[in-house]
């Protein structure tokens, strides 16, 4: 495989909003850090043979708009409407790299009915142990829709699903999947190479910057306050992460970053959503 094919364009589509979001909720110790409007991504990326998604955001349609309403999340567009912007069809996408099975990160796997969908073996077992527990264990499969479930077992009985079992490099030339638990149980992040270098998506292993720079910047990693893992395997996967970036901070993709990408070059604003380009 020649280098050039290693080397993908790679893109920010953030495609949601949350309001008045605690701060607090998602990252420990800004408890006096007030609210935001939490942003929502996922990414896509192209090397001239394959179009992959890294997560699919969600469809606000059905369970899809239960979940958006129940958790506060008013401003959506669609991410297909995204991806048109980028002369990209639903049926184009090849691969789908989910980092974790929560509905804004899976509930829009069905719309790609060509893609394979890379995920971690214990990220989607683990959901099926977990929807099996009696309703008091509720709280961890909160932000699960189990319409998301079923088309990831549909896919399976199409032998459209690739079920990893940690690390793995190359699923595709220049991806790399790092197993990353902490948010969830199987939960994992993507290595893309890029012409800049490694880029990381991030998936949920990091909610924002701070996770990694630690409060005023002092180094120390700071866990993350919405997850169902521990927080020794969380502060592991932040240094692993920032071991992939040297300490870079520009060469992470943060999903929800309140920022909104501000760091990255912007391709289109389409109805006050942003595309970014990370490559």
């Amino acid at each position: 495989m020649s280098a050039n094919k290693a080397n993908w364009e790679i893109y920010v589509l953030e495609y949601a909003r949350a309001k008045d979001q605690p701060i607090a909720a998602l990252v420990n110790g800004t408890h006096d850090e007030g609210l935001m409007d939490t942003p929502f991504a996922f990414v896509f990326a192209r090397n001239g043979t394959h179009n992959i998604l890294v997560d699919t955001g969600f469809m606000r349609e059905g369970s899809g708009a239960e979940m958006s309403e129940r958790f506060g999340v008013p401003e959506w567009i669609s991410p297909l409407t995204l991806l048109a912007e980028l002369d990209v069809k639903p049926e184009d996408i090849t691969d789908i790299f989910l980092s974790h099975a929560h509905f804004d990160h899976a509930g829009s796997v069905h719309k790609f009915p060509n893609a394979r969908i890379v995920i971690q073996k214990s990220e989607l077992l683990s959901w099926h142990e977990a929807m099996a527990l009696p309703p008091q264990f509720g709280f961890l499969t909160d932000i699960i829709n189990p319409d998301d479930l079923r088309n990831i077992f549909d896919a399976s009985v199409e032998h459209r699903v690739h079920l990893l079992d940690g690390d793995k490099d190359n699923v595709l030339p220049g991806v790399h999947a790092r197993f990353g638990p902490g948010h969830t149980i199987g939960q994992q992040f993507i290595i893309l190479q890029s012409a800049r270098g490694d880029i990381v998506i991030s998936g949920d292993c990091v909610y924002s910057s701070t996770n990694i720079a630690g409060h005023n910047h002092n180094g120390v990693y700071v866990p993350l306050n919405n997850a169902i893992g521990s927080v020794w395997d969380q502060l592991k996967t932040i240094d692993r992460i920032n071991d992939v970036i040297e300490g870079d901070l520009s060469r992470l993709v943060i999903m929800h970053d309140k920022d909104r990408w501000e760091h990255l070059p912007l391709v289109k604003d389409v109805d006050g959503f942003k595309i970014s380009r990370a490559h």
